[in-house]
Order: C-alpha cells, then sequence, then structure tokens
C-alpha cells in the first residue's frame, strides 16, 4: 500500500488543480454577460473577477463542510476514492471548457465522488439523506435563477419603460459592473469551498484532524487556485453564456448577475452546494423570456440541458472506472 502520506499530497494536489480548472471553466458565470454587452473588456472583467474570487472563498465554510460530510461516509470513504474522484473532475472540466459547455464542476464533482465512492464500498458508503438535499439544490437552483432574474427583469421594464434607449444604457453600466463583481464575489462563496471541502476530508481521513475542520492554509490555497483559474478565462464558454444564449444588453446583464448572485450567496451562507452555472444560465433564460420567449436561443439552451442531463452520470462512470484502475494503491 503507498504510504498514506503521498496519497493525502496527492488528494490536495488534485484539489487545487480542480479548483483552478473550476475557476477556468466557470470565469463566464462572472463575467460572460458583462463581456457581451460590452460593458468591460474580456481582461479587466476576468481581473476583477479573479480578485473578488479570492475575497468570496473567505466568505464561510458551511458549503465545504458539507461537500466533506454530507455525500459520502467520512468513516468509510479512502484517499485513493478521493484521487480517483478529482481525476475524473478534472478531466470532465478539462474537455467540457475546450468544447465550449458550461457545464457544472458541482454535478462533476459529487458524480465523481459518489462513482468511486461507490466503486469502492458500495452504495452503503452513501450519505443518502445529504445527497438528496444536495442534489434537490442543484436542481433547483436554475429555475429560481430564471424565476427571480425574470421578476426582476419585468420591474426594470416598468421603471424604465418610458425612458430613451441611451438613459437606460447610462444608468445600468456601472450597475452591471456592481452585479458582476457581486457574482464573482458569489462565485468564490459558493465554489472554492467546494475543493476545501475534498482537502479537509482528505485530512481528516490520513489521520491529521480527528473531526472535519477547514485550515486556514487550505482556506488560502483554494481560494489562490481559484482566482488564478479564474484569470485564465475559458473563453468558449464565455461565448456561449455571455452571447450565444441569449441577446444580452445592460439591463439584461444586470438582473441575470443579480438574480444569480443573491441566490448563490445566500445558499452558499446555508451550507447547500449549488451550481454557479446552472443558475447563472437560468438567470440568463430567465432575463430573455422576460423580454420574449424567441429572444432566447433555444437550440443553444438545449445543448448547454444535454451537457447539464450527461454530467452526473458521465462524471460517475468515469469515477468508478478511475477508482478500478487505481484501487491496487490501497493493497
Amino acid at each position: 500500500m503507498l504510504d498514506p502520506f503521498w496519497l493525502v499530497v496527492a488528494v490536495i494536489a488534485l484539489a487545487l488543480i480542480f479548483d483552478f480548472t473550476n475557476g477556468w471553466h466557470d470565469t463566464a458565470n462572472a463575467i460572460a454577460t458583462v463581456v457581451g454587452t460590452r460593458t468591460l473588456k474580456p481582461y479587466t472583467a476576468i481581473l476583477m473577477a479573479a480578485g473578488l474570487n479570492l475575497v468570496g472563498a473567505f466568505f464561510s465554510t458551511a458549503v465545504a463542510k458539507a461537500i466533506g460530510k454530507d455525500i459520502v461516509n467520512p468513516k468509510a470513504v479512502t484517499l485513493v476514492v478521493l484521487v480517483a474522484a478529482l481525476a475524473a473532475v478534472i478531466i470532465w472540466n478539462v474537455i467540457t471548457v475546450l468544447m465550449g459547455l458550461p457545464t457544472s464542476s458541482s454535478h462533476a464533482l459529487i458524480g465523481s465522488l459518489v462513482g468511486a465512492a461507490v466503486a469502492s464500498a458500495g452504495f452503503d458508503i452513501l450519505q443518502s439523506k445529504g445527497l438528496i438535499t444536495i442534489l434537490i439544490g442543484l436542481l433547483i437552483s436554475p429555475v429560481l435563477g430564471a424565476i427571480v432574474a425574470f421578476i426582476f427583469m419585468k420591474i426594470i421594464r416598468v421603471l424604465f419603460a418610458n425612458q430613451p434607449a441611451s438613459r437606460v444604457k447610462r444608468v445600468f453600466k456601472p450597475l452591471q459592473i456592481f452585479s458582476s463583481g457581486f457574482m464573482a464575489f458569489s462565485h468564490g462563496a459558493a465554489d472554492a469551498q467546494k475543493a476545501m471541502g475534498i482537502m479537509a476530508l482528505a485530512l481528516l481521513v490520513g489521520g491529521y484532524q480527528t473531526e472535519l475542520n477547514i485550515p486556514t492554509w487550505v482556506k488560502i490555497s483554494a481560494a489562490l487556485a481559484m482566482a488564478f483559474g479564474t484569470a485564465i478565462g475559458g473563453w468558449k464558454v464565455i461565448q456561449t453564456i455571455g452571447s450565444r444564449l441569449s441577446r444580452l444588453e445592460t439591463p439584461h446583464g444586470f438582473a441575470a448577475e443579480t438574480a444569480a448572485a443573491t441566490i448563490l450567496t445566500t445558499v452558499a451562507g446555508m451550507g447547500i452546494p449549488v451550481s454557479t452555472t446552472h443558475t447563472i444560465t437560468g438567470s440568463i433564460i430567465g432575463t430573455g423570456i422576460a423580454e420574449r420567449i424567441r429572444s432566447v436561443r433555444w437550440t443553444v439552451a438545449k445543448k448547454i440541458v444535454y451537457a447539464w442531463v450527461l454530467t452526473l452520470p458521465g462524471t460517475a462512470i468515469m469515477g468508478y472506472v478511475l477508482y478500478t484502475v487505481l484501487s491496487f494503491l490501497e493493497h
């Protein structure tokens, strides 16, 4: 059996790589609309998002603890399971970002962890109550994003119904910069914690902790890895969300980002790990529907939904296979 120390090191390294790919993959969540409306130049938007991702990562540890104990039984999981799960989610993130598909890193992490854990110890290792709560949150978040953004957009239309387009754009340009920053903060608050949870779980399983806590160095390293990934930017995903999904103007961007960020920050404080990708995409669709249903490019939306549906089973299978291949490390 490989020395547990090196397995803990491998899990932490892979968790930080996952966090980097999460930031790289999910840059679009924070800045796609502000780039799509040409309110900010792409590199300016990316630097703003990276900085606020870093700040947001210190908002709470509730999601990290949920990832660490509510998906699989911490007493039954092994370090090799975590290695296999992280390898699977990293491969998935790289493939989908190169294809320009805004899939969920949250779904991918949960699917790969479930697949690897089941390969190791069967279905009894799963924490069914926590897993059901998390899955409900993941499924509801895009619908909730669409509803809230739809309402925001209708209110904006009523308030600015008789205003010229030039004045509306002038009013919402700074507001959209604020909402994009809020979205970047909420992305850091929601998603950086997922890597923190896996790292803390590795420390617990490896015997370096007696209970699931999130050390300061784990918070800092996860925050920096996500911020660096965000600074790299996933350009194909930015293009898909920011310009191909729906025609966006500054009020739409403000409504979508404010709706999504409010939901994400709220659930992060509650410890429910939802998908930033699904939430912002649902919010953008909601603003489009508020104008007219035909303004949403449903062919693009359909491809995104297909990718969402495939993520959980796809990553679960990858996690299962990778654990099977790597299981010799436990013997």
